[in-house]
């Protein structure tokens, strides 16, 4: 009788979160499927059955599959570029011992507490051409050769976008190390010392085998925040430009259903990017996988 209440109880304080899950989750993903099969603009109260023809347009689209190599670019470059450093500095700083300690980790987390939209714009005025930070710094010293359009240039508008992404994200994973690295226990790095270990191999192992579960589920957090999460950075400094040099997936599904009114196709490029999501949360769940250290 008594676990029948307690199952009731908690059926009860779930009921709410599942029912505004089925409601702003599961049906919008189901009808966006549905979608898929259809020629609707978005407006009219219509939509025409077309089956696979919307499949066909998306395998064919040369557009598509240039915007899913700069998303592979990207989660290529990021998640390396930001686990590395997020790393580098939680070892440094843990490791150091510095006074300063809570310092570093207040202003290397304060760029996670600003808005997408603001960092976007702050980084666009970073990288302008002529009253950037970045152009007039190398002017200063004597590189004007290296200065150029950061965004309008194909060659370096992926790269500037990659840097502003590890710029906002490297703190949050630099404090999810240094708590983890602080539960490592200190006579493990004495003994290394006493045998006369280097930094570097008090790193490779004792620190990372034992901070690996946190690492692993960092890097999933990481790649899946990047595919996704790259939408803002690219819709707010580029909007895929220039000459679709930086489009990605999400921003060209976007352009598809609000500037060409074309919603069925859009929900058919938003179930690749589904697809993508689920199957690289597989394969680095996968890759990952390893037996967990104990100490």
């Amino acid at each position: 009788m008594k676990s029948k209440k307690r199952s009731l109880f908690i059926s009860l304080c779930v009921l709410p979160t599942f029912i505004c899950y089925m409601i702003f989750g599961f049906y919008p993903c189901v009808r966006s499927i549905i979608m898929a099969f259809y020629r609707w603009s978005g407006i009219s109260g219509q939509a025409e059955f077309i089956g696979f023809n919307n499949f066909v347009t998306l395998i064919n689209d040369a557009k598509v599959w240039g915007a899913l190599g700069n998303n592979l670019f990207l989660l290529a470059v990021v998640p390396l570029m930001t686990m590395t450093l997020a790393l580098l500095f939680a070892f440094s700083i843990t490791k150091m011992k510095f006074k300063e300690k809570g310092f570093y980790r207040v202003v290397f987390f304060f760029p996670n507490v600003l808005s997408l939209v603001v960092i976007s714009i702050l980084f666009m005025f970073i990288y302008h051409p002529s009253l950037g930070i970045l152009n007039s710094f190398l002017e200063f010293v004597g590189l004007e050769n290296l200065t150029r359009v950061w965004l309008g240039d194909a060659n370096t508008v992926l790269w500037s976008l990659a840097i502003t992404m590890v710029w906002q994200a490297v703190g949050y994973y630099m404090v999810l190390y240094m708590a983890s690295m602080e539960g490592v226990p200190t006579y493990l790095y004495e003994a290394a010392i006493i045998d006369g270990a280097s930094q570097w191999q008090q790193f490779r192992n004792i620190t990372f085998p034992l901070i690996w579960e946190v690492v692993r589920v960092t890097i999933i957090f990481n790649i899946l925040g990047v595919f996704n999460g790259s939408f803002a950075y690219v819709n707010i400094m580029t909007k895929g430009g220039p000459d679709d040099a930086s489009n990605i997936l999400s921003v060209y599904m976007y352009k598809q259903a609000f500037a060409n009114g074309n919603f069925g196709y859009a929900m058919c490029v938003g179930i690749l990017v589904l697809v993508i999501s689920l199957l690289l949360a597989y394969i680095a769940n996968r890759l990952t996988k390893k037996e967990v250290v104990q100490y």
